[in-house]
């Protein structure tokens, strides 16, 4: 008799072992069916607005431009402001992290253009002095071009000191193509190299303070 009840004890245990498991697995299923959304996928404002960064506290363009300027020498709020502004974009961005992204995209889009301009100018130019000094420009722009890439993918990433690296690398273009035409009466360039590195300056300036 006493045989008979330690074996229905047993079963019942196991029972109960079993149904335990199977809520663990229910439950454990029920959280991988999360759905992923690749990177390459997210719009603008997604990758602006990340999930990790979603609580940080929001702050406007205004205060933003504000803090970079008091502590990047290079930014000056008022264009800082100007160039948040005029991007529809910067309405979702929402926090320091999400500007940070914006003001990097923008970067990237006036070294796209500052090459572009240079390479137009240079397929002008009779001079092959000067023919190769638009070529220098070129080179300049094109590394730098690829330094703000990287700095975007780490700046998603939240891997802030390395975009701050290549942020400042390359802030370099516009003033080592500028140096390529010293002694000369005119830059050709001017104009483009010194709105490039205002809008560098301030990518840097907003990574910083999401940092």
């Amino acid at each position: 008799m006493q045989m008979m009840m330690m074996s229905g004890l047993r079963r019942t245990t196991l029972v109960l072992v079993s149904s335990l498991c199977l809520v663990l697995l229910v439950a454990q299923a029920a959280e991988m069916e999360v759905e992923l959304v690749p990177a390459a996928m997210m719009t603008d404002d997604e990758e602006m607005m990340d999930p990790a960064t979603s609580c940080a506290s929001p702050v406007s363009v205004e205060d933003a431009c504000r803090g970079a300027s008091d502590t990047h020498f290079g930014v000056g709020y008022e264009h800082c402001v100007a160039s948040l502004a005029a991007d529809p974009r910067s309405k979702e961005a929402g926090d320091m992290h999400g500007l940070a992204v914006l003001a990097t995209k923008q970067a990237i889009d006036h070294a796209a253009s500052t090459e572009s301009k240079i390479d137009g100018l240079a397929e002008l130019e009779e001079s092959p002095h000067a023919r190769a000094r638009f070529n220098h420009c070129l080179e300049l722009y094109g590394a730098a071009a690829d330094l703000l890439r990287d700095a975007l993918d780490n700046l998603k990433a939240q891997i802030y000191g390395k975009a701050m690296e290549q942020l400042a690398a390359a802030l370099g273009a516009s003033e080592s193509c500028e140096d390529a035409w010293k002694g000369e009466d005119r830059i050709p360039v001017a104009a483009h190299d010194r709105e490039y590195g205002k809008m560098a300056h301030i990518a840097l300036g907003f990574t910083h303070a999401a940092a």
